[in-house]
């Protein structure tokens, strides 16, 4: 059985983003070591979920890396392994997703989460996407958080798990210290 794996930047104080959506405490602590880590789980995993926020701000940029001059092999590689993924945008305001192998669903079907689960393949993984992650969380249907811990107190912005309406309680699978200090958390249900 595939796993639903979250993968999220966050602050120490749970926000994946500071006021008006700025992501800049991600650049300050992102290095190489980090990078291998975003290879090797996107390596790992074929479908990719994504709320209608983090699907436009992908799908504007990534399907364009492997044809940047300035790009390094890597980030190349990196945009061709989410190119090629499936991918299922999950908005009720969306019009059209357009992104290679991109399918728009209005609602969270758990079912239809349980079927993918139970397909052949690899994991699927979530980027971003608080609001997703909360209604997922909720419905129970994430198997493995990865939370990316920044040493940042950020004070305000989008808290990952503010719609979170009961209690989870969740076991401690690894803790990695990277240099730059972000610590990467895996728990699972």
């Amino acid at each position: 059985m595939r796993k639903l794996i979250l993968t999220e930047w966050i602050s120490i104080d749970g926000f994946t983003s500071g006021p008006n959506n700025d992501m800049s405490f991600v650049g300050e602590s992102f290095n190489d070591e980090m990078g291998v880590y975003e290879d090797a789980i996107v390596s790992q995993c074929d479908t990719l979920l994504l709320g209608r926020r983090t699907y436009e701000s992908f799908a504007g940029s990534w399907p364009y890396v492997p044809d940047k001059p300035d790009a390094s092999e890597g980030e190349k590689d990196y945009a061709r392994k989410l190119n090629a993924m499936r991918k299922i945008v999950f908005s009720k305001t969306l019009a059209s997703a357009d992104w290679n192998n991109s399918t728009l669903r209005r609602d969270i079907d758990a079912q239809e989460i349980d079927r993918l689960k139970d397909e052949d393949g690899k994991d699927m993984l979530i980027y971003g996407s608080a609001n997703l992650v909360q209604q997922l969380t909720n419905q129970g249907l994430i198997d493995e958080y990865q939370l990316l811990v920044h040493p940042v107190l950020l004070g305000a912005g989008t808290s990952l798990f503010t719609g979170v309406s009961d209690k989870r309680k969740l076991r401690l699978v690894s803790a990695r210290p990277f240099t730059s200090g972000v610590v990467l958390m895996t728990y699972a249900l």
